[in-house]
């Protein structure tokens, strides 16, 4: 028996990911300098919520506390058929991390301008998984240039598209 290559397994793993909820404005707003996965600590009603796709990361953001991580201002909407035990949609809600990411995690916080928010919130198998970024605040320059080389890179793929259909 040969043994899988880990692009292979890499790839197994990405196809078995349902992503619930991105988080586009997080990319608009912020530089993503380092990507990190963590569980999430849910009650039932919010994960039958999830499954529905009733998730927004839009202002959220991880504040690092007492040794723990813990995930801010998501909404997750309550559960339609669920009773008097639903949920607080916007209750903080715990991440499952390492000691040693969440302390790596605090000191790189803890320098100017550097923060942390969640940009996916995705099902891995039957786990419901945060991906949480590193991030730096852009300025409103940084989105302008931003921008820009987006609308080049759009007009340079269509321009290539409308040649390469002449020919």
């Amino acid at each position: 028996m040969s043994r899988k290559s880990t692009a292979e397994s890499k790839d197994k793993d990405k196809a078995r990911e349902k992503v619930i909820a991105t988080n586009r404005e997080a990319y608009h707003n912020y530089f993503i300098l380092e990507t990190w996965e963590a569980g999430i600590v849910l009650t039932g009603t919010e994960v039958k919520s999830v499954r529905d796709g009733k998730a927004n990361l839009k202002d959220g953001y991880v504040r690092v506390s007492d040794g723990e991580a813990w995930l801010l201002n998501v909404h997750i909407s309550p559960y339609s058929h669920g009773n008097r035990q639903n949920h607080d949609p916007d209750r903080e809600r715990r991440l499952l991390l390492h000691k040693r990411e969440i302390t790596r995690l605090f000191s790189k916080i803890r320098e100017k301008g550097l923060t942390l928010v969640p940009t996916r919130l995705y099902f891995k198998g039957n786990l419901i998984k945060c991906e949480i970024a590193l991030a730096r605040g852009k300025k409103l320059h940084d989105k302008r240039e931003t921008e820009a080389r987006r609308t080049q890179e759009r007009e340079a793929r269509a321009a290539l598209k409308e040649r390469n259909a002449r020919y």
